[in-house]
């Protein structure tokens, strides 16, 4: 009896606590279990909608611009980076004779290494058409320079130095340059090793009217109110990134020292000059082959726009680029290759980065309708050809470019000859009244068929020259006259 009741005892205890486990689990489950699967639910529903106010932020572009408004703290990066690349530069001329040399000391500014084999970039102005040109290194190393090619209509020149192995700056993108962001402006004046200021852009695509001496000239200023003074010319403006944004290149200033307004050549157009004068020697514009003005309020409402933007086409050169893609006076340019044209000088500078040759698709208002052409760009004179212009030190003393001329062109004129580019103002050339495109055919009686012909006599002749030609668009044979000091 004892060992019956005994087991029985044990059975039930057994039973009544599986009872008890399978009454917990199920206590558990039904609370405590669906109460984590809730928080679990809660937490992931909360991270989803986490995640998309963030999409939205970014896609707005709102968080992007609240995380620049506290960036950066400091310039050490943007310093770092781009102090070694700005070099000091003193260019000069010098004239030699049998029994001293004699040099003249003429200016000095800041050049940009954007190359480790020793490519530097700089200001028109600075060389200044000097023949000697001495580059001085953040790290107090000192070359002589040579000069690639110099671009007089956007203030920009191409020198070498034989090195390796150099630090060099990158190239960052002008277009997405917006007005309040920082930048820095680096110079090197004065043999001050490199010297940083530090500011925001003030406004894009600014024409202060410096270059107006130049035909075809470029003015498309990014402005800031970074300190810039003499001999900061040629320096760079980079980014916060420390990556060249611009050239430094002018201040406008009733003092002769900084007043808290400078410009700088944008990055994108510095870049295609670069490129050009170091592939060619010169740079190869495409032209439109328009005259151009700026909207008016009263303009735009002449023409039924709704806000004034675009540029105005005033005149059109015959068989030009516009003519040949049906744009007429009066149209008024709105973008080019999906780009708004705000302003003459924004459309000058994109224009100003295609070669001959390019194809650019116009947007166009006439007559209250939006219209659309495609364009293929021409040069200075009016093919798709790309130009080699040569600028020996015996022809830009005294004052002009020149080129040989295209089979085309020959067949066309019915000769040989070599073509004037351009002229220097106030040069000897310039006040024997000659013009660009004229077609030099002989010097002193004795027909010249290419420019080595032509520096060879110029530099064996003393006293009267005269150089006797043509003009396409003109009948007759032309001469010019100048002297040669003995």
């Amino acid at each position: 009896m004892f060992q019956n009741s005994n087991s029985k005892t044990i059975f039930t205890t057994v039973v009544i606590c599986m009872l008890c486990s399978v009454l917990s689990v199920a206590i558990y489950h039904s609370f405590f279990a669906k109460s984590s699967l809730e928080k679990a639910d809660i937490e992931s529903y909360a991270q989803k909608v986490s995640y998309q106010r963030i999409n939205s932020l970014l896609q707005s572009d709102r968080l992007t611009k609240s995380l620049r408004s506290s960036a950066p703290t400091d310039f050490i990066y943007a310093s770092q980076i781009s102090t070694p690349t700005v070099v000091y530069i003193e260019a000069s001329s010098q004239e030699e004779n049998q029994f001293w040399n004699n040099k003249k000391a003429s200016s000095t500014g800041s050049g940009v290494i954007i190359s480790e084999d020793g490519y530097i970039v700089t200001n028109n102005h600075v060389l200044n058409n000097s023949n000697v040109v001495q580059v001085l290194l953040n790290d107090n190393r000192e070359y002589s320079a040579k000069v690639i090619g110099t671009d007089p209509t956007t203030d920009l020149a191409l020198i070498k130095i034989e090195e390796q192995g150099l630090p060099f700056v990158l190239f960052g993108n002008s277009d997405s340059l917006q007005v309040g962001e920082w930048i820095l402006a680096v110079g090197n004046p004065f043999r001050l090793q490199s010297t940083v200021t530090a500011g925001i852009v003030s406004a894009k695509a600014r024409n202060i009217q410096i270059l107006n001496n130049q035909n075809y000239s470029i003015e498309s200023f990014i402005q800031t109110d970074a300190a810039v003074n003499p001999g900061n010319s040629g320096g760079a403006l980079v980014n916060t990134t420390g990556e060249l944004v611009g050239i430094n290149t002018a201040i406008m200033t009733y003092s002769g020292s900084y007043e808290g307004y400078s410009f700088s050549i944008p990055s994108n157009l510095v870049k295609k000059v670069v490129m050009d004068l170091k592939e060619f020697g010169v740079v190869q514009r495409g032209l439109l082959g328009v005259v151009i003005e700026n909207m008016t309020n009263e303009s735009a409402k002449e023409k039924s726009l709704n806000k004034v933007t675009g540029a105005r086409i005033t005149a059109i050169n015959q068989g030009g680029a516009a003519q040949e893609g049906g744009l007429q006076v009066e149209d008024v340019i709105l973008e080019v290759n999906g780009r708004a044209i705000n302003s003459v000088p924004e459309l000058q500078e994109i224009i100003g980065r295609f070669r001959p040759g390019q194809q650019v698709s116009i947007t166009y208002w006439r007559n209250k309708i939006k219209n659309y052409t495609k364009l293929t760009l021409r040069n200075q004179v009016n093919t798709t050809e790309l130009i080699s212009t040569r600028k020996d030190k015996v022809l830009t003393d005294l004052g002009f470019e020149l080129r040989e001329l295209t089979e085309l062109e020959k067949a066309k004129v019915g000769s040989f000859g070599i073509r004037v580019i351009s002229i220097y103002e106030n040069s000897t050339i310039a006040l024997t009244n000659m013009a660009p495109n004229f077609i030099i055919t002989s010097i002193n009686k004795k027909p010249v068929n290419n420019i080595d012909q032509l520096s060879a006599i110029i530099n064996e002749t003393k006293g009267k020259i005269t150089l006797e030609g043509i003009y396409e668009k003109y009948r007759g044979r032309y001469p010019y006259s100048f002297y040669r000091e003995e």
